[in-house]
């Protein structure tokens, strides 16, 4: 009698936790890796925001992706790539994970031998390994919109047009102010081989992470005399730049940031000190937007907010909702080939992020038309688009410029090529043979 009471209540308590695992095989799992604390946190605040606030969006105004809701769990990684790789390693089983967004270059270098073992992409919008691109290289990579060889090439593109013309940069100084870590390290061998082609000089500065000490960079800069300086920097290091050169006369007109140089915690603070400052902009941005005005009123109306409402469509807030939003259109699109309604694994998640097609017509469909240019992907496509715009700042808000700049495939594509094979040659990692 007792064994029959033992074996029943066990039947009952398997048949219970096949019932739970069930209903919570139904959700889409999606880890947000984030850094709400630390020198990198008001930069990784809206970033976070944004990615959270689009999940919560869909579940609310959609139901979910054709049905199946979308479950997600933030974990904090301080930016700290052991941290990330530990996020990693706790979320990655959970049922139905969709991908992970690093959010640093450093914990994506990390995890990019530990994501074609486990089968799960990363998505790395406007960061990461530039030569991801090439899916035939890294199949489990997606740097789409851009990496940091294409934003540099669009920099040094932008600078010859007000100079008029790349041959004009010959005999030209220009500086790299850099994060001194993968990041910051990231653009050198595309900005060395623009200088061999148009016989510019290149100075590389590498600044220790944070990044709040920054005098003796800028001295070197005042003593230097560089003709442009691009700033490659990331959290504190750019409201200290932009202070520093303030302070050392340099001319805000002539510094030009990366896409993680040029949002709203960089230059707040610095203000009319930072009047003429330029920078690449990965995306549009704004409460007007049609996706943020759906935020506002599907999430923040309901007071399910991630963050304060006057947030919502600042630059790396937006980033953010794209972010997810491209996984969320994965995943939508992986579901026509494997099954609507059905939760996707990583191996049919990474299928839609292979075959994306993101038409004017669709991005104007999801609000996403004033923020983003089309995007489409394939098996030896990971990026998709390598578009960017310039903005100023003018004292007290960013400016879009018009002129829409893609970088040179037939500078890039050949390095991609070279840099991916030895990779893969030092890794002793073939190329696939599925990619048509």
């Amino acid at each position: 009698m007792k064994f029959t009471r033992l074996a029943l209540a066990a039947t009952l308590a398997a048949a219970s936790a096949g019932f739970a695992g069930s209903a919570f095989a139904q959700e889409q799992f999606i880890p947000l890796l984030s850094y709400r604390t630390g020198a990198y946190a008001p930069n990784g605040i809206p970033w976070a925001n944004g990615k959270q606030d689009y999940l919560k969006l869909v579940n609310e105004r959609d139901g979910g992706i054709n049905g199946v809701k979308i479950a997600y769990e933030e974990c904090e990684t301080g930016y700290a790539t052991d941290r990330g790789v530990e996020c990693y390693e706790r979320l990655k089983s959970k049922p139905f994970v969709a991908a992970f967004d690093p959010q640093a270059t450093g914990i994506t270098f990390a995890l990019t031998e530990k994501a074609p073992v486990d089968k799960i992409p990363l998505i790395t919008l406007g960061y990461g390994l530039s030569i991801a691109k090439d899916g035939n290289a890294f199949p489990w990579n997606f740097p789409f919109m851009g990496s940091y060889w294409t934003g540099a090439d669009i920099l040094i593109q932008h600078i010859a047009k007000k100079a008029g013309g790349l041959d004009k940069l010959k005999g030209k100084k220009i500086a790299l102010i850099y994060h001194d870590s993968p990041f910051g390290k990231e653009p050198i061998p595309l900005l060395q081989e623009r200088a061999k082609m148009h016989g510019f000089e290149l100075q590389l500065l590498p600044v220790t992470a944070p990044g709040v000490e920054q005098k003796a960079t800028w001295l070197q800069l005042r003593q230097s005399r560089p003709d442009y300086a691009l700033l490659w920097g990331w959290g504190v290091m750019n409201s200290t730049a932009l202070k520093e050169a303030q302070a050392t006369g340099f001319p805000r007109d002539k510094l030009y940031g990366v896409w993680w140089a040029g949002a709203e915690p960089d230059v707040r603070d610095v203000g009319e000190g930072a009047k003429g400052y330029q920078a690449l902009a990965l995306n549009g941005f704004g409460q007007n937007t049609k996706v943020a005005q759906d935020v506002l009123k599907y999430v923040h109306d309901k007071k399910a907010g991630s963050g304060p409402r006057d947030e919502v469509g600042s630059v790396l807030y937006t980033r953010g909702m794209i972010i997810s939003m491209l996984t969320v259109e994965a995943i939508r699109t992986a579901q026509e080939k494997f099954g609507k309604g059905k939760p996707m694994t990583g191996e049919q998640v990474r299928w839609g992020y292979e075959n994306l097609n993101l038409t004017e017509a669709r991005l104007k469909e999801l609000g996403f038309d004033e923020v983003m240019r089309p995007l489409k992907t394939s098996c030896g496509d990971h990026m998709g688009s390598s578009w960017a715009r310039i903005h100023t700042w003018d004292g007290k808000k960013w400016n879009m410029g018009s002129d829409w700049y893609q970088a040179d495939d037939k500078v890039i594509d050949p390095m991609i090529k070279e840099h991916a094979d030895k990779y893969l040659a030092d890794k002793k990692i073939a190329r696939r043979t599925d990619c048509k």
